[in-house]
């Protein structure tokens, strides 16, 4: 009976630091390797510079179509742009223009 009871009481002891430990050993974990832990933070941080890039490179080709599209307006039409968008879209071209050909693929803006 003493060495049951010894047992008993000695398990009685250690569970509660043991459990106390295992927890705040899951949660160094987590903080570190989890989903939202401290290495997920710096791929996240490069997502979000690459999306960032992106964003600020589809602004400039915003820009760009804005500026395009402004000079079509009714109200500012650009001589220019107009001549320009007419031969685009009849493929056709003045004998006296000089056209560059581009290669596949290849943007103006």
């Amino acid at each position: 009976m003493g060495l049951g009871r010894f047992v008993r009481r000695g398990v009685t002891m250690i569970a509660a630091p043991t459990l106390f430990l295992l927890l705040v050993a899951y949660f160094l974990w987590q903080a570190t390797q989890g989903d939202r832990g401290l290495q997920t933070y710096a791929v996240r941080q490069e997502q979000l510079k690459t999306v960032q890039s992106e964003y600020d490179r589809t602004l400039l080709e915003q820009k760009g179509w804005d500026r395009r599209v402004s000079a079509l307006r009714p109200q500012h039409l650009d001589p220019d742009m107009l001549d320009e968008r007419a031969r685009a879209m009849l493929n056709v071209a003045d004998p006296a223009d000089i056209v560059v050909p581009y290669g596949q693929g290849k943007k103006l803006f």
